[in-house]
């Protein structure tokens, strides 16, 4: 699910988990014990990537219609528990966005603390109200903090950018050529952890600080959200969704 490999004291997790990707219980629990045996260990930095062409395509849209209500309520919690871990770990971690970053993908990618996107086919965006779901306070709240000019247009649009694009859209900070994603990354991570550990943990609470606070006082509008994705009409929606756009094999 997640391969860990080490390039010095710079670990490197790589997502493996079915066809795309795709945000399910085990992937959520999955990064949410990969960052916290991070910040255990002795690695000075940590860069998440996906396999071949894809980071993460979103949410395992199939396993939420067909196991609903009981499944939503047990894994947006999960969902918003993993994205929360890696925007808030106090050491860096640096996102190496080898292809598409749909919706969660997204969102996992503009958690970290610098994020370098593939030039090529993938395209990156955070399309949920197409999809017809709302929002998750830790997956906004990030959107928000990442983008913030740019926050309200990304979510109403849903658009989707490939890797120079992005970058202009507030989404990733650089673009590279394919072959180079893995040194750009890990040259980022040992950057950021070239920096004194102490200082950069307060700053990184400090500019986070306002974001977390928001997360934090998020919980009623969190039960909102939960009704929502859980509600026989959402469910209805996520499923002609999935008819009508990638079949029995959707994410977002």
């Amino acid at each position: 699910m997640l391969d860990l490999q080490r390039r010095g004291r710079v670990a490197l997790a790589a997502i493996d988990h079915g066809k795309v990707n795709a945000f399910d219980l085990e992937l959520s629990a999955a990064i949410t014990r990969l960052v916290a045996d991070f910040e255990r260990s002795s690695d000075v930095a940590l860069v998440i990537t996906g396999q071949g062409m894809i980071f993460s395509a979103g949410v395992d849209l199939v396993r939420v219609v067909d196991r609903g209500e009981p499944y939503v309520r047990e894994f947006l919690p999960a969902l918003g528990a993993a994205l929360e871990a890696v925007f808030a770990c106090p050491k860096p971690i640096v996102a190496a966005v080898n292809g598409h970053a749909i919706a969660g993908g997204c969102i996992l990618a503009c958690a970290a603390d610098y994020r370098v996107m593939a030039r090529g086919p993938g395209r990156i965006g955070i399309p949920e109200l197409r999809v017809g779901v709302p929002f998750p306070i830790v997956p906004l709240e990030i959107m928000r903090f990442a983008a913030p000019a740019r926050v309200q247009a990304l979510v109403y649009s849903g658009a989707v950018f490939e890797a120079d694009e992005a970058v202009k859209q507030g989404m990733v900070d650089a673009a590279v050529e394919p072959d180079a994603l893995l040194e750009v990354a890990i040259a980022a991570a040992e950057g950021l952890a070239a920096l004194p550990p102490s200082v950069f943990e307060l700053t990184k609470r400090q500019v986070r600080g306002p974001a977390m606070e928001r997360i934090r006082d998020g919980e009623e509008v969190d039960r909102e959200v939960v009704a929502a994705w859980s509600a026989p009409e959402t469910l209805a929606t996520i499923r002609d969704y999935i008819a009508r756009t990638f079949k029995k094999s959707s994410t977002f």
